[in-house]
Order: structure tokens, then C-alpha cells, then sequence
């Protein structure tokens, strides 16, 4: 008989000491003979994305007993970003996916899973649990949350989300809202659980689960509360247990440069977070796949942007998959651009998946002669500011300002910054600079849904930029940079700019510049204070020490 990796734990005379802890749990000795399914959920009761996860994780128990294997619970943590936002708890989100990693891979060695399937929803936790996966490589499925419903505004009956929220508030602060208004948006743009309802970060990871092989068609749009879902968690629990039987194919099998492209094939195609940006060059470097900024910006110049759903329009992720989801929008795109004989955890290739899939209509995905632009969604930028490049959701950046100059309002902080913009300091024209925010200046690369969500309540979205060496929400849109690298912390330029200075934002030709001359910022270089660590003790310390820089996806050095 093959031997198992859960072998380790159970088979031999010498393996009954373990054996009979396992009988505390409820094992019986046939269970004995069957393969351990780890299933790895981040339930809490408290985040919208994962307070429905404990019945799912009970539901894919019972799916694994039916497929014939042994169901192995164990949980992670989950921050969600929109209740850490703009207070220092957003500080622990970004680190918090090399925790989740760590987790995973200590579980799965120290409990020798046979497969593992992964339940997560919000952004930090679908890439921290396959980065885990990745160190283990052992069969594994990730069956997300779900996606939550829209809300509807409770005046005109559109359908809302959390940014509807964010800049409702930036709203309210300038008078065009009364605060009775604004308390009934917030009361009813979040119907219920599931991740955020719009094409935000955790929405736009677990749709490239399903391009990257990892996932089965539907993981990323069919809503939480869904009955839809429960079939889809069924047909992963049965693959985990084939695959842990025939042992792959393995995670490393599966996350290859092909794979990674198809998935940011379809990031560009949807455009997706600039969060996904910062994930996919982590994930691709625990696969040990060479993966660069360069190669992403020639993807999004050969793909066209043909499906904008919030923040950047105004369809959600439900539409989407009315329209056929995922596999539609890769239906839709050229065959030439995606390598369709990938492999996938469904047991078919890419191809295969992509042939089986309807395209419901053309206003959600559009036609190939009717895009809204003909390259993707998502740019890289270069240039003085960001040598190492900087990030842009350049399909939610308004047409008047692809191209903008401005003179810099300087912010060392997110906190200054959104003080800043509700005090009325922004004016139009303005570039507001938000530093020492990036992976070790943070620490933890904060993300910015507040101050961008301010300007835009403020109707400032088309006469004000803003770039930062932090990071952005999935519901960002507007004028916004990113992953500014290097960043302040470590000496970018970004961190000797002054007030007044002139920045220039040139999206179409991916470029970023402060206009200064060499010895100017050699002058300004020579004057600057060397940068202290905010945080002393605790884990953002020890992040800060080891964490590499945005252009390599914020992973901790080894």
C-alpha cells in the first residue's frame, strides 16, 4: 500500500501513542486508513468577510467524510482592513499575511496533512495561506467566503458598498450631505457577510485563484449567501481528497510563470486591486518563480480592459457573475493571450474550463471592440520618484487626469494626511504625498482608503493626485500611486520632497517625476535626518527589520 504523508502520525506500532489522541478527538480506527484533510478556515465572529466561515468549515467537514477522508479544522487569523482602516491597527494588516503563512506551514508539517483546503475571503489571508501552501506543497484547494451583496442607497436605490461609506463621510464633511444621510448609507451599504461587494482586494484575489489553477470556476463571484456555494465547497472537498490520493498535483506544480501570467492576464482584464500587484510578486517568490514589475506592465499592454466593476464602475461582483464570471471574461479575451493548457485543481486545464463557460450578455464583460481601453487596468510607473516602480488602478483614474501636474503637499503620515484633507489644506492642484508608510517606514504599508475616499467626497477627484510609499485599498479609485519604491524609510526620493514641489503624473507613458535636479537632491539627500523606527518592541519590530521593499511584494527577507 503507497504510503501517505499522514502516515507519519498514524501507521505502526510506534505511531499508537499518536494514534490515541487522535481517538480523544472522536477518530476511529477505520479513519485510520483514510487520508487527513486539513481544512484551513479564518472564522471570526466579528469580521463581515468571516462570520459565516464556521458553517461553511462544518459543511466541508461532511463533504470530506462523504468523499472518503478524514476533515482536520484548524483556523488563522483575519484583520479586516476596513475596521483596521485609518487608525493604527491597519498597521498589523499587511504583516499579518506572513503570520497566516507561517501558521499554515507550522499546522500542516507539524499535523502531516495529506491536502489541505483553504476557506479564506478577506486580502491578506488568500495570499498568506497560499504562501503556507507553498512551503508544504501538498495538494491543495482554496474554496473562499464568497463575495458580499451590494447595498442599495437608500435615496436613489443604487447599489452601495463600503466605499460608498468612506465617501459618503468626505461628503458630510463638506456639506453636501447632512449626517442623517450619511447614517443611512452606512446602515445599508453592507447587507450582510461575505468579502466587501465590489472588485476590492479580497474580491480580485480570490478571482485570480481561479486563473492561477487554484480554485474551482466560480470561487471568486458567486455571492456568500448563495445556496450555489454549498455545491461549489462540495466539488472541493471531493478534489482534495482525489488529489490527496493520488497525490497532486501540488501547489508548486500549479503556481509556474504561465499560471502567474493568466492570472494577471485577467487582473488587467478586470482591473483588479493594486494590492493583487503586491501579493502575486510574494506568491511568486515562494514559488521560486522569477516574476518582475517589467513583465507585469508588458501584460497590461496587450490586454484589454473589458470589464469595470467597482470601485472604478458602477456593476459589482454579483453582476459579474450574472454575466458569467470569471471564466467568461477569459472566454472573452484573445486565446492568445493566455496559456490554456495550464494545469488546475479541477483536474482539467484552463482550456478546458474556459470552453465550458457562458458569456451572459455585453455590458458587464464588453466586447473585444468595445473596451474601455485597450490595454489593462493596472500600470507600472518609473521614473526619479520610483526607480523601483510605483502602482496605479489606471482604470479607475478619470481621463482628465492619465496625464497631471501639481505642485506637493507633504504628509509623513496617513493619519497627518486625512487631518490634512478634512481640515481643508488640499486645494485643487495639489499632489498629496502621504511617506514613511511603505513595508518598513509603516510599519506595515497602511492602506489608504480614507484620504482617497476625502478628496473624492470632497469633489476634489479629478483636480487632485495623491501618491504614497504606503498602499491602497481595493476600493481606491482616482488619481492614486502607490508601493512608491524605494520608499521613504529607506531613502527614496519620495522622502526629501517639500511642499511646492513639482510632481508630474504621466499614466499613458508609465511615468512618475519630481521635477528636481540632481544637485538639488543630492543637497536635499546630504540635509535629511536619518530615519528612526517608529515602533519599538512587539512584532511590527520585528517586521520592520526583516521586511524587503514593495517591488518584491513586501516579503520577509530569509
Amino acid at each position: 500500500m503507497k504510503k501517505t504523508i499522514s502516515d507519519q502520525v498514524k501507521a505502526g506500532v510506534e505511531r499508537a501513542p499518536h494514534r490515541s489522541l487522535f481517538f480523544a478527538t472522536g477518530l476511529k480506527r477505520e479513519d485510520m486508513k483514510k487520508p487527513f484533510i486539513g481544512i484551513c478556515n479564518s472564522y471570526e465572529s466579528f469580521v463581515p468577510g468571516h462570520c459565516h466561515l464556521n458553517k461553511v468549515g462544518e459543511w466541508i467537514k461532511k463533504c470530506v467524510i462523504e468523499a472518503g477522508g478524514v476533515p482536520m479544522e484548524f483556523n488563522t487569523i483575519a484583520v479586516c482592513d476596513g475596521i483596521a482602516m485609518a487608525h493604527p491597527g491597519m498597521k498589523y494588516s499587511l504583516p499579518s499575511r506572513e503570520l497566516i503563512a507561517d501558521s499554515v506551514e507550522t499546522i500542516a508539517r507539524a499535523h502531516c496533512f495529506d491536502a489541505l483546503i483553504c476557506v479564506p475571503n478577506c486580502d491578506k489571508i488568500v495570499p498568506g495561506m497560499l504562501i503556507g501552501a507553498l512551503r508544504v506543497n501538498i495538494p491543495t484547494i482554496f474554496a473562499s467566503g464568497g463575495p458580499m451583496a451590494p447595498g442599495k442607497h437608500p435615496t436613489t436605490g443604487k447599489d452601495t458598498d463600503l466605499n460608498s461609506v468612506f465617501e459618503a463621510v468626505g461628503a458630510q464633511n463638506v456639506g453636501k450631505i447632512t449626517k442623517k444621510e450619511l447614517e443611512a448609507v452606512e446602515e445599508t451599504s453592507c447587507p450582510g457577510c461575505g468579502s466587501c461587494s465590489g472588485m476590492f482586494t479580497a474580491n480580485s484575489m480570490n478571482c485570480l485563484y481561479e486563473a492561477l489553477g487554484l480554485a474551482l470556476p466560480g470561487n471568486g463571484t458567486i455571492l456568500a449567501i448563495d445556496p450555489k456555494r454549498k455545491e461549489l465547497y462540495r466539488q472541493a472537498a471531493f478534489r482534495a481528497v482525489a488529489m490527496a490520493k493520488k497525490g497532486g498535483p501540488l501547489p508548486r506544480e500549479l503556481v509556474t510563470q504561465a499560471s502567474l501570467d493568466n492570472a494577471l492576464t485577467l487582473d488587467m482584464a478586470m482591473g483588479g486591486s493594486t494590492n493583487t500587484v503586491l501579493h502575486t510578486l510574494a506568491i511568486a517568490r515562494e514559488a521560486g518563480v522569477d516574476y518582475s514589475l517589467e513583465r507585469m506592465n508588458e501584460i497590461s499592454a496587450r490586454t484589454p480592459y473589458i470589464c469595470k466593476l467597482a470601485p472604478s464602475g458602477h456593476y459589482h461582483v454579483s453582476d459579474l457573475d450574472r454575466a458569467g464570471g470569471i471564466m467568461a471574461i477569459l472566454k472573452r479575451l484573445p486565446k492568445k493571450l493566455l496559456n490554456l493548457k495550464a494545469k488546475t485543481v479541477s483536474g482539467k486545464t484552463l482550456g478546458q474550463q474556459v470552453q465550458c463557460a457562458a458569456i451572459h450578455g455585453s455590458d458587464v464583460i464588453r466586447p473585444l471592440d468595445n473596451p474601455y481601453s485597450k490595454d489593462g487596468g493596472l500600470a507600472v510607473l518609473w521614473g526619479n520618484l520610483a526607480e523601483r516602480g510605483a502602482v496605479v488602478k489606471k482604470g479607475g483614474v478619470a481621463p482628465s487626469m492619465m496625464t497631471f501636474t501639481g505642485k506637493a503637499i507633504c504628509f509623513d503620515s496617513q493619519e497627518e494626511a486625512c487631518a490634512g484633507i478634512l481640515g481643508g489644506k488640499v486645494k485643487p492642484g495639489h499632489v498629496v504625498v502621504i511617506r514613511y508608510e511603505g513595508p518598513k517606514g509603516g510599519p506595515g504599508m497602511q492602506e489608504m482608503l480614507a484620504p482617497t475616499s476625502y478628496i473624492i467626497g470632497a469633489g476634489l477627484g479629478e483636480s487632485v493626485a495623491l501618491i504614497t510609499d504606503g498602499r491602497f485599498s481595493g476600493a481606491t479609485h482616482g488619481a492614486c500611486v502607490g508601493h512608491v519604491s524605494p520608499e521613504a524609510a529607506e531613502g527614496g526620493l519620495i522622502g526629501l520632497l517639500k511642499n511646492g514641489d513639482e510632481i508630474t503624473i504621466d499614466i499613458p507613458n508609465r511615468a512618475i517625476s519630481a521635477k528636481l535636479t540632481k544637485a538639488e537632491i543630492a543637497k536635499r539627500r546630504k540635509a535629511q535626518k536619518p530615519w528612526s523606527p517608529r515602533i519599538k518592541g512587539g512584532w511590527l519590530e520585528r517586521y520592520a527589520r526583516f521586511v524587503g521593499n514593495a517591488s518584491t511584494g513586501a516579503s520577509l527577507k530569509a
